[in-house]
């Protein structure tokens, strides 16, 4: 029997018995960022009554043109508590400072205890080459607890797991060393009204233009007192994100809906899964995402 073969035999057995719901933990770099690339798959996962956390490693204290330090920081993190509360998760943001991350043994150490703590089978975070230090080094962190979390005297304070969880990688566009390539895609159209209604919450960045907005640039955004006018706002540049990626990784959604179905999805999210960790079986994927359909027909 192949090891890949047991770890799944393993993994259907537990939560074929006894408490069935996933426990699913989505890192970010910044405030926002689990919520952008997770947030529609999330919603799904928590309507069937499963676990889900977004962390943001660090704590957007420089991630505005107008406001920065604690100030900044504590707004943010209530921006990323009501995204959560809207999407049905929980949420969690690291006082680390924005743009400073590092990947230490200390951060390290932070990683691993949060996907211990979680009990995590499935680890999300962004690839390890991006345009920002932050988002990379989340990356290699993640990578780095990839092990780690199953090695019983590293931070021994906290049970190690059993079970390696599957790590995934958020889709992004960059094409160096390689290119994102699409294992998994989810059809969000479902719950795209509600992630839109959730991400309204992010009005630093989204409103306000993050640390690259401008008074110049908030001219072309409606102001506070348009609620359904900026709701638009925000819609349209989904509509082109997600929809984008629904046709981007359209093969990837026929492989997981099937032929019919799949040509029908507009709103996608996708993730390819990282070499670290446990390497799932198709039937595993289809437990760890159970609103793909049980089989499909080519």
């Amino acid at each position: 029997m192949s090891a890949i073969l047991a770890l799944t035999i393993q993994f259907l057995a537990a939560h074929a018995s006894g408490d069935d719901k996933l426990n699913i933990i989505c890192f970010g770099a910044h405030p926002d960022d689990a919520e952008y690339k997770s947030g529609g798959t999330a919603a799904l996962w928590a309507s069937q009554g499963h676990r889900v956390k977004l962390v943001s490693v660090t704590n957007g204290d420089i991630g505005h043109w107008q406001m920065a330090g604690g100030p900044l920081a504590k707004r943010r993190t209530a921006e990323s508590a009501l995204v959560a509360v809207r999407l049905g998760v929980e949420s969690q943001v690291l006082d680390i400072h924005d743009g400073e991350l590092l990947p230490t043994l200390e951060n390290r150490r932070i990683i691993t205890r949060i996907i211990r703590d979680w009990n995590a089978d499935v680890v999300v975070s962004h690839r390890p080459w991006d345009y920002h230090p932050d988002h990379r080094y989340v990356g290699v962190l993640v990578q780095d607890a990839a092990f780690m979390v199953t090695v019983p005297f590293f931070c021994p304070d906290t049970p190690h797991l059993t079970t390696n969880p599957v790590f995934l990688y958020s889709s992004d566009r960059f094409k160096k060393p390689y290119p994102f390539e699409a294992d998994i895609a989810v059809s969000i159209d479902s719950v795209f009204e509600k992630k839109i209604d959730a991400l309204m919450a992010l009005e630093s960045q989204i409103f306000e233009g993050g640390a690259n907005g401008s008074e110049e640039k908030m001219l072309d955004i409606p102001p506070v007192g348009q609620p359904e006018a900026r709701r638009e706002y925000l819609r349209q540049r989904w509509i082109r994100y997600a929809g984008g990626d629904a046709d981007r990784y359209r093969s990837t959604l026929i492989k997981w809906y099937g032929e019919e179905q799949g040509h029908k999805v507009r709103f996608a999210e996708a993730w390819e899964i990282c070499e670290y960790g446990r390497q799932p079986s198709e039937a595993e994927i289809r437990k760890l995402f159970p609103f793909f359909p049980p089989e499909t027909k080519q």
